[in-house]
């Protein structure tokens, strides 16, 4: 094992703020989607087709960035990928003009965010004090929610002026900063470097009780939370309708900031937690929640709008704040000389899922038209709430 001689240190402050402003550009597609749909004249299914090509590329990028921190380090890859994703989200924000362009461009954005989300977990966990790594970890990813409610909000203000392109801009130029923030958060970080392990080696160790219970969590946990952040929307949009109230551009930025806002709270706050209380109990009582959540809303779409706003908040702040205490739980349980490919392993099929939840969600819609379909949608992602809660149940202390 090769590292730095004397202990690393990570400038945390610098880092959340660093991935708030490179994942600042993550939601400016969606949250122009229906202006672009119209510029770019697109169909649903172009338009469904740019968003699966970023998801793609992003899981793409999370198995290679895992593999490249075996070989040169996680500090060292975070630190090229936060340089990447600032020139990809311009490269964006400048070029995309069309489905074409526009599918091209989305992918490199994808490409380079995954870069920075494993290695960036990797570092924290290396340069923490143990007693408080699940809060470090919590912080980073809390950094990740700040960025989306940006990404949505600034946005949607831009949006309504200035046209999608001034969002683009805006956006991408954020990342910019987050790229020279990431140089200074890691730049005193240790970086270790572990001899290269065996597939076969790596798959007896992701096939251990305790990582394989964490992976199948994290599946089920990424189920419900990208299906739900992908129709949360939409069911608030119909909600709004059946009640003829508040106008579109309003509800979209509450529905951001209830979404993400509570996230932000969530990742964080469950760190914290998982310190304290053990890891365990946290997973148990976030997964439990977020699966009761899953299961009860899609009945309720009667409720007045500010009601069904404080039920999406606590929806969000459930299903996201497994999240840390996932992703720590896995650097304790893997040898550091497997961590970087079981994490890339596990967030492949974590986001494959993630990409599969939204469709399974609309085809429910479609066989059960009406309120009764809303219900049964929201019903299959219980099924990732259920699998996270019961993993979380037969995990030992």
């Amino acid at each position: 094992m090769h590292g730095s001689a004397h202990q690393g240190s990570v400038r945390l402050p610098a880092l959340v703020l660093a991935r708030l402003c490179t994942t600042a550009i993550f939601m400016t597609y969606p949250a122009c989607l229906s202006t672009l749909m119209v510029e770019w004249q697109m169909s649903a299914t172009q338009a469904g087709a740019l968003q699966g090509s970023f998801t793609v590329s992003f899981a793409l990028s999370l198995l290679a960035a895992s593999y490249l921190c075996d070989r040169i380090g996680a500090k060292r890859v975070f630190s090229a990928a936060s340089a990447a994703a600032a020139l990809a989200a311009l490269a964006f924000a400048l070029f995309a003009r069309s489905f074409e362009t526009g599918m091209l461009a989305i992918a490199l954005v994808g490409l380079s965010q995954g870069g920075t989300y494993t290695p960036a977990i990797m570092v924290v966990s290396a340069n923490s004090d143990p007693s408080r790594k699940s809060a470090a970890i919590g912080w980073v990813l809390a950094g990740m929610s700040g960025g989306y409610v940006i990404s949505l909000a600034l946005s949607a203000a831009l949006l309504a002026r200035f046209g999608y392109e001034s969002a683009f801009l805006a956006t991408a130029s954020i990342t910019l900063v987050g790229w020279g923030l990431a140089r200074l958060a890691i730049r005193d970080a240790r970086d270790t470097l572990v001899p290269a392990a065996s597939g076969r080696a790596v798959f007896t160790v992701a096939m251990r009780r305790r990582s394989r219970l964490l992976t199948l969590g994290y599946i089920g946990h990424t189920w419900e939370l990208l299906g739900m952040w992908a129709w949360i929307p939409a069911f608030l949009a119909a909600a709004a309708l059946m009640q003829d109230s508040m106008p579109g551009v309003e509800l979209g930025l509450w529905t951001a900031l209830a979404l993400h806002l509570s996230g932000f709270f969530a990742s964080f706050l469950s760190g914290y937690a998982a310190d304290r209380l053990g890891i365990r109990i946290t997973l148990i009582a976030f997964a439990l929640v977020g699966f009761l959540c899953s299961a009860t809303i899609g009945w309720v779409p009667t409720l007045t709008l500010p009601l069904l706003l404080a039920f999406v908040a606590l929806y969000g702040f459930a299903t996201i704040g497994d999240s840390a205490v996932l992703s720590s739980a896995m650097t304790d349980a893997v040898p550091l000389q497997y961590l970087g490919k079981i994490l890339g392993l596990r967030s492949v099929l974590g986001v494959g899922a993630g990409a599969v939840a939204p469709v399974v969600f609309g085809l429910a819609l479609d066989l059960f038209e009406g309120a009764i379909g809303w219900g049964i949608a929201f019903s299959t992602l219980a099924l990732g709430g259920l699998l996270a809660t019961g993993c979380s149940v037969w995990l030992r202390k």
